[in-house]
């Protein structure tokens, strides 16, 4: 298992964070989500098969954006 700490744009409620947490946790592979919307992270519980690209991808694909560290 690995952690992934991403930096997210555009979460201004906790609805948000919901669908963060509800879509990310629909992909293969990924065990565990916090998202917070205050702090502007999502910090994944994944298997080491999952890539960060294609996390980052799904949570552009519902709209939000992803911040470079």
């Amino acid at each position: 298992m690995k952690e992934i700490v991403i930096k997210v744009e555009g979460m201004v409620c906790g609805g948000c964070e919901k669908r963060v947490k509800n879509a990310l946790e629909d992909m293969k592979g990924i065990k565990t989500v916090e998202a917070d919307y205050k702090k502007g992270t999502a910090i994944v519980t994944a298997e080491e098969n999952v890539s960060e690209k294609d996390i980052k991808e799904k949570i552009e694909d519902i709209g939000f954006s992803v911040k470079e560290n």
